[in-house]
């Protein structure tokens, strides 16, 4: 395969900032068929950003044999039921974050992409840049001394009448955005948390508009995410390491390339940090992908962790005493 062809499934907002510009940068990759329920709406879409093939169902594009990799944005709730779809008619997938609904969904996704050997990835595009692995080398230099505690913060404003409030579509602030938080901190720690208490305030049964938690790791390290998604705040975005000699701070680890600044407080004193904004995180995440297909590359956000962030989202919830999301029922 000398070029990766890239199907889109619905026609979501993410998708320009998340793949469609990012391809144009990756001579390897071209994005070649999007489909929507609604064949107006796909069409305008596919006319808009130069796609050359427009579907009205999931289905049909997925059967395309010109299609070798399928990005899913869709909602939470359908992002297990089209990524297996994807994976069973041969189909590398991009899968928008959460991977799943719940854990045990993402467990059987796993399981259907293990037996294919198909790259499967969960879209966390922070993972990919640069930022991300300068925090990780901060803290592995011995520089913050012995790590302490690590806390994540993601708050956003979004108006209310939008579906990522919808239980029914898996939806909430842990999901959509908490997700990061968690992911985040366990990328930091290096290890998997367990949850000690969890609150939530919400805007209608079920569903959390802000979520606080924190947590224990086996070595005594301790945690805490704090997310959002009707803020008052107009952004909240960050993550602190604390150490026994030293604190690492980052002002926006979620989108460097939107600016950023990382900050040390060690012994030797205080010092600010920028990494390279280029190439943004959906960028490098694209290359990533990419390099996974096409030649074997590593992936750092495949199955296995998809699962195991999916496992601490759902004991977020039940600490908080919510129940956990459940896949939309598809047909």
């Amino acid at each position: 395969m000398a070029q990766l062809r890239f199907g889109i499934l619905g026609a979501a907002r993410i998708a320009p900032t998340a793949l469609i510009t990012p391809a144009r940068e990756v001579d390897e990759v071209t994005i070649a068929a999007v489909a929507a329920r609604d064949s107006a709406r796909a069409a305008a879409f596919a006319s808009k950003h130069g796609i050359p093939k427009a579907y009205d169902s999931y289905e049909t594009l997925i059967a395309d044999p010109d299609i070798d990799a399928i990005y899913n944005p869709l909602p939470n709730g359908l992002h297990g039921h089209w990524t297996v779809a994807a994976l069973k008619a041969g189909k590398h997938v991009l899968c928008e974050k959460p991977f799943a609904a719940n854990a045990e969904e993402a467990e059987h996704v796993a399981e259907v992409a293990r037996s294919s050997g198909l790259v499967t990835m969960e879209a966390f595009h922070y993972r990919y840049h640069a930022q991300t692995q300068r925090m990780l080398d901060i803290i592995a230099s011995g520089e913050l001394g012995a790590v302490q505690r690590i806390e994540t913060l993601l708050c956003v404003p979004l108006i209310i009448k939008d579906i990522r409030w919808r239980l029914d579509l898996a939806g909430g602030t842990m999901m959509d955005i908490g997700c990061y938080t968690i992911h985040m901190l366990r990328t930091l720690a290096g290890a998997e948390p367990v949850v000690r208490s969890a609150s939530a305030k919400l805007t209608s049964p079920g569903i959390d508009r802000l979520m606080t938690a924190e947590f224990d790791f086996a070595d005594g390290r301790t945690g805490a995410i704090t997310a959002s998604m009707l803020s008052r705040r107009l952004l909240g975005v960050g993550a602190r390491v604390i150490g026994t000699d030293g604190v690492l701070t980052s002002s926006n680890p979620l989108a460097p390339q939107y600016g950023h600044r990382l900050t040390v407080r060690s012994k030797s004193g205080t010092r600010k940090e920028r990494v390279d904004r280029r190439p943004s995180s959906y960028l490098a995440q694209l290359r990533a992908f990419s390099g996974a297909v096409l030649r074997g590359e590593p992936c750092p956000t495949g199955v296995d962790d998809a699962i195991a962030n999916m496992r601490v989202i759902d004991a977020v919830y039940e600490a908080a005493g919510l129940q956990r999301r459940e896949p939309t029922p598809v047909g």
